[in-house]
C-alpha cells in the first residue's frame, strides 16, 4: 500500500471537515481549513517561482503555518528542506545553498540581502493567507468555497520519487541531507501509528522542533489518521504543557527524556494529576534511564509509556513498551523490539559479516524495510558505507536477547580499557541508580599513565544526598573493576544538543580543558548543587544547628547596614501548618501561587522595613546564605515567596501580626528547612542570559 499525507487531508476534508487538524494557542486549523489554505498557500508560493520539482528551504516554525507549508510543497511537486527555526542565517544559507533551494520561507531575513536568494516571509504568507483571522471561534469556511476549482491540480507522485530532505545543522561541518522518497515518509507513518497505536481521536501536544525527523514523524502520522496535533514551542516551562493539555483535553504527548526532568522538577506533586489524564506518552530522540523508567511508570500508572528508537534514515523502528519491561527485570533496559513485519534488524563485524549476536559479542546495528533513506543529499561515498545490500547500516553497536536489541552506544563512544569493552551506556544506566546522581555520563579519556589506553571518565549531577565514597562502594558492587569510572567530575547540568542529547564531544571539551573544574571548592560545589526541598523527614534540627543557619542569614551584606530585617522562626508543627494553611487560604482568594510544604521543622520569615529601599536585596542575600548553610549541613530547604503580596490580606495578615511582625514591614521571603525526605529536582539553567561587555 502507497499513499500520500496530501491526498489523505483532502479526503479527510470531505469526511471531517470541522475536526481540528492543527492547533497552536488561539491559532487553530480545522481539516478542511487546513486543506484549503495548503492549495492557497501553493498558489502563493507559484506567484513567488516556484515550480514543480524544485527545493524549497523552510523554517520548521511551531505553528499551523508550518504545516501548511510544508504540505503546500508536497501539493506542487515540490521537495521541502526542514530549517531548525532557531539556527543562524549563515547556517540557514548554507542548507539553502547546499540542497540548491530555490526559494526560502522564513522570517529569519534580517541580514539576508543576497539578491540571489529567492525569500518569502511567514508574516507576508499569513497576510496572504488571512491567518490572523483564524481562532478557535473562527467557522468552517462555505462548502462552495471549499469545493473552488484549485489553480493548482495535485498529482499523485511516483513512491520512488523524492518527498522530503532532512538536513543536519551543518554548525562544525558541511551539512548532510537525508533524502526520503514518498515510499519511506509513508512507511514511517505508518510504522509510528501501528508501534505506538494511535487512534483517529488522539489529541497528542507536540512541543518538539518540527525539523526533526522524530517531530515530523509525528506530524505526519497523526494528521494522516485524521487525529489533532496541538504545537508547543519547546519544553521549558512545564505549565504551558499543563495549560495545552488542560485546554485542548490531549490524550498523548510526544517529548524527549529530558523532558521528564523538566515536568517532575516544575509541577512537583502536580506531576501525577496534570499526566495521568493521558492515555500514553511517547519518549523518542533518546533512552529513557533505568531510574526514569521505573520512576514513570511507577507515578503514572495506567498511561501507557513508550520508548521509540528511531533516526533519519529510518524513522521509529525500534519499538519499547516502558511498561512491559519495568516489570522484566533483566529486559528494563532494553532498546525494544523491531515492529514486526516491517522491519528486519542484523548485526555485523567490522567486515560487515552478519553475525549472531549476544551481550559478549554486540555487532554494529543494521536495518532494512521499506521506511529506509533513498541516500544522502550529493553524497555518494556517504551514501555507499551506509547503504548495502539494501541494508542501512548505523553506527551502534547493539546485541540481541530473547528477541530485545540492547544498545551499547555509538562505535565511536565505546571505551577501550587495556582491551577490554566498555560500554557508557551500561555505566551510566547502572551509575544513574545510585540516590545521590540525578544524571550523569560517561566517556573515554586517555590513560595519561599509559598503561590501559582508556579510562572511563562520569560526569556527574549529584543531588542533596550525594557522598563519594558511599559512591564508589555502590559502584564496586554493581559493576566489573574494569567498567568503573576512575574520574569523576561534578558539573551543574549536562551538556545537550537541540533535542537534548547528551553531547558526548563537548564533555570530551570539557575534560580537555579541565582546568576550571580544578577550581572547585566546596563552597562552589555548594551553591551549584543546591537544590529545593519541599519534603522533610520527622528527623528535627537540632537548636544549635538552626541557630547557626540563622546566624548565617543576618551575616549577610544589608544595604548601608542598616540591618532594618526581623527574622520569625517557627519550630512547632502546630504552628507551621497554620502558616501552610493560611497562606493557602490567602493565595487562593488573591489568586497567587502557593506550591506548599510537607513536614518541615522550621520555617524563618524574613521581612524589612517597607520604607527601607533595599529591603528585599537585604532578605533575599540572608535567605540564600541561610539556604546554602543547611545544605552543608545536610538539610534540606525551600524558598517560598508569596507572603511578600499578602502582608495585609486576610487571613495571613491577622496571623504575622500576632507574631508580632511590625505593621510596615513587607514578608519578602520565607525558607522552610528540614531533613530531605526525597532529593530535590535540578531545575534548567538558561544559558543565554550572560554578556561580557
Amino acid at each position: 500500500m502507497f499513499d500520500t499525507l496530501v491526498r489523505r487531508i483532502e479526503e479527510l476534508s470531505k469526511t471531517q471537515p470541522d475536526k481540528r487538524a492543527v492547533a497552536f494557542k488561539n491559532e487553530i486549523l480545522t481539516y478542511a481549513e487546513l486543506n484549503t489554505n495548503i492549495k492557497r498557500t501553493a498558489e502563493v508560493l507559484q506567484e513567488n517561482g516556484a515550480k514543480k520539482g524544485d527545493r524549497i528551504s523552510l523554517s520548521a516554525v511551531s505553528k499551523p503555518l508550518f504545516v501548511v507549508t510544508y504540505l503546500a510543497i508536497e501539493y506542487m511537486g515540490c521537495i521541502p528542506v526542514f530549517l531548525d527555526k532557531s539556527s543562524t542565517e549563515d547556517n540557514m544559507l548554507l542548507v539553502y545553498r547546499e540542497s540548491g533551494s530555490t526559494l526560502i520561507v522564513t522570517d529569519k531575513l534580517s541580514k539576508l540581502e543576497d539578491n540571489t536568494v529567492n525569500k518569502l516571509s511567514y508574516k507576508d504568507l499569513a497576510v496572504i493567507l488571512g491567518e490572523h483571522n483564524n481562532s478557535e471561534e473562527t467557522s468552517t469556511e462555505d462548502k462552495d468555497n471549499e469545493e473552488k476549482e484549485a489553480l493548482i491540480k495535485y498529482e499523485i507522485p511516483e513512491e520512488d520519487q523524492l518527498a522530503e530532505l532532512l538536513f543536519t545543522t551543518g554548525t562544525t561541518s558541511k551539512p548532510k541531507g537525508v533524502m526520503l522518497s514518498y515510499k519511506a515518509v509513508f512507511n514511517i507513518l505508518s510504522n509510528t501509528i501501528e508501534g505506538i497505536g494511535i487512534h483517529e481521536d488522539d489529541i497528542v501536544l507536540l512541543p518538539l522542533p518540527l525539523n526533526h525527523s522524530y517531530a515530523l514523524r509525528v506530524l505526519r502520522a497523526y494528521l494522516y489518521i485524521g487525529a489533532t496535533v496541538v504545537l508547543q514551542n519547546g519544553f521549558t516551562f512545564a505549565k504551558e504543557a499543563e495549560n495545552n493539555i488542560t485546554k485542548f483535553n490531549c490524550t498523548a504527548m510526544a517529548c524527549v527524556p529530558t523532558s521528564y526532568e523538566v515536568m517532575r522538577s516544575q509541577m512537583q506533586d502536580d506531576f501525577t494529576r496534570v499526566l495521568g489524564c493521558l492515555r500514553y506518552i511517547e519518549f523518542g530522540a533518546g533512552s529513557l534511564s533505568i531510574r526514569q523508567r521505573r520512576d514513570i511508570t511507577e507515578l503514572l500508572q495506567g498511561v501507557a509509556i513508550y520508548n521509540v528508537w528511531g533516526s533519519s534514515e529510518t524513522g521509529g523502528a525500534i519499538f519499547c513498551d516502558v511498561c512491559d519491561v519495568v516489570k522484566k527485570e533483566e529486559y528494563i533496559g532494553a532498546l525494544g523490539i523491531p515492529l514486526k513485519g516491517k522491519v528486519e534488524v542484523k548485526f555485523v563485524d567490522p567486515e560487515g559479516n552478519s553475525i549472531d549476536s549476544d551481550e559478549a559479542h554486540p555487532g554494529r546495528m543494521a536495518l532494512r524495510g521499506a521506511m529506509q533513506m533513498s541516500g544522502y543529499w550529493n553524497e555518494p561515498e556517504k551514501t555507499a558505507d551506509a547503504l548495502r545490500d539494501g541494508w542501512v547500516f548505523t553506527g551502534d553497536l547493539a546485541y540481541l536477547k530473547d528477541g530485545y536489541i540492547f544498545m551499547l552506544g555509538r562505535a565511536d563512544d565505546i571505551i577501550n580499557v587495556g582491551g577490554d569493552k566498555v560500554s557508557p551506556i551500561e555505566v551510566e544506566n547502572l551509575a544513574g541508580q545510585y540516590h545521590g546522581i540525578h544524571e550523569c555520563a560517561c566517556i573515554g579519556a586517555e590513560d595519561t599513565e599509559g598503561m590501559l589506553g582508556q579510562i572511563p571518565v562520569l560526569f556527574i549531577v549529584t543531588t542533596g544526598s550525594y557522598n563519594e565514597e558511599e559512591f564508589k562502594s555502590y559502584l564496586a558492587c554493581c559493576m566489573e573493576k574494569y567498567k568503573i569510572p576512575q574520574k569523576f567530575v561534578k558539573i551543574e547540568a549536562l551538556p545537550r544538543n537541540r533535542m537534548q542529547k547528551i553531547n558526548r564531544n563537548e564533555l570530551r571539551k570539557m575534560w580537555d580543558n579541565r582546568s576550571s573544574s580544578d577550581l572547585m571548592t566546596p563552597v562552589i560545589d555548594n551553591i551549584l548543587s543546591r537544590r529545593s526541598v519541599r519534603k522533610f523527614t520527622d528527623q528535627e534540627i537540632d537548636p544549635e544547628v538552626l541557630k547557626l543557619i540563622i546566624k548565617c542569614g543576618y551575616h549577610a551584606p544589608s544595604g548601608k547596614n542598616l540591618q532594618t530585617w526581623r527574622f520569625t522562626v517557627l519550630t512547632k508543627k502546630e504552628d507551621i501548618e497554620e502558616l501552610k494553611e493560611k497562606t493557602a487560604e490567602t493565595a487562593k482568594i488573591n489568586k497567587t501561587g502557593f506550591f506548599g510544604f510537607e513536614n518541615p521543622k522550621a520555617i524563618v520569615l524574613v521581612s524589612n522595613d517597607s520604607r527601607n529601599a533595599d529591603g528585599c536585596q537585604d532578605a533575599s542575600c540572608a535567605v540564600e546564605n541561610m539556604m546554602l548553610a543547611a545544605l552543608s549541613l545536610g538539610l534540606g530547604s525551600v524558598w517560598l515567596n508569596p507572603l511578600m503580596t499578602l502582608r495585609d490580606k486576610e487571613p495571613v495578615k491577622s496571623l504575622l501580626d500576632r507574631y508580632g511582625i511590625p505593621e510596615k514591614h513587607t514578608v519578602w521571603a520565607a525558607a522552610a528547612f528540614g531533613y530531605p525526605s526525597a532529593d530535590g529536582l535540578p531545575m534548567k539553567k538558561k544559558d543565554n542570559v550572560v554578556y561580557y561587555i
